[in-house]
């Protein structure tokens, strides 16, 4: 099979790092949570106090301390998938909170914050054998991506799924202020000036609204299987 990209956007928890994790682990892709890196500048944000208390942004200050902000994947030889690392730290949990979660969607609407990390992003994917999930991994980072798949499910499905995964991590976590946290998520994604979250007029669309983890990854493998052995 030919080594191929392959792009996977949607909406916020709908579980396409899941999908994508899973994927890139069982074909021996390397994998790129897009949506980790968004995350980590949000931390990194939160951690210098460029976020003030009524959400606005430091721009300026932040766009200044972009080169300082340094992220990496590195391989979890206990789970068997990359975690994300800012820096020397491990901030895969960290990224996860509903604090970050509140403030991603402004920071990555942000022009130059969106311009460093697709340059990042398009430099790892340069020689296919990649799965990448993000907002705009089909529309911007790759348009010429061999596969390409729109991933949804509701709002209230999508939260459900946000708020079990955090009382599993022992977080604190409130289902209304997760379903209003996805549902403004959702317009400031679809909303924004650059590279807005939009289907790509050929990618393959999955709802999963009522699948299981395990039918998502079989529908995913022969999506693949077809287009890498074509």
């Amino acid at each position: 099979m030919k080594k191929i990209t392959i792009a996977i956007d949607g909406h916020s928890s709908c579980g396409k790092s899941t999908m994508a994790k899973h994927l890139a682990q069982r074909v021996g892709y390397v994998y790129v949570d897009t949506g980790a890196m968004y995350r980590s500048v949000t931390l990194f944000a939160l951690q210098h106090q460029l976020i003030a208390p009524d959400g606005s942004i430091d721009q300026a200050r932040l766009q200044a301390m972009m080169p300082q902000i340094k992220i990496s994947f590195r391989l979890n030889p206990e789970t068997g998938r990359p975690d994300t690392w800012l820096g020397d730290q491990c901030v895969e949990q960290a990224i996860r909170s509903l604090e970050v979660s509140s403030h991603v969607s402004p920071i990555a609407a942000l022009p130059f914050v969106r311009e460093a990390l697709v340059a990042q992003q398009q430099q790892m994917g340069l020689e296919g054998g990649i799965v990448m999930d993000g907002r705009d991994i089909g529309t911007t980072v790759f348009p010429h991506a061999e596969l390409k798949i729109f991933v949804t499910a509701s709002a209230r499905v999508r939260a459900q799924r946000r708020y079990d995964e955090l009382q599993q991590k022992g977080m604190p976590a409130s289902f209304d202020d997760i379903l209003r946290n996805v549902e403004e998520r959702d317009y400031i994604d679809s909303h924004r000036e650059v590279s807005p979250l939009r289907q790509a007029p050929d990618a393959l669309v999955l709802d999963n609204s009522h699948m299981t983890i395990d039918e998502q990854n079989e529908w995913l493998m022969e999506q693949f299987s077809r287009v890498a052995g074509q």
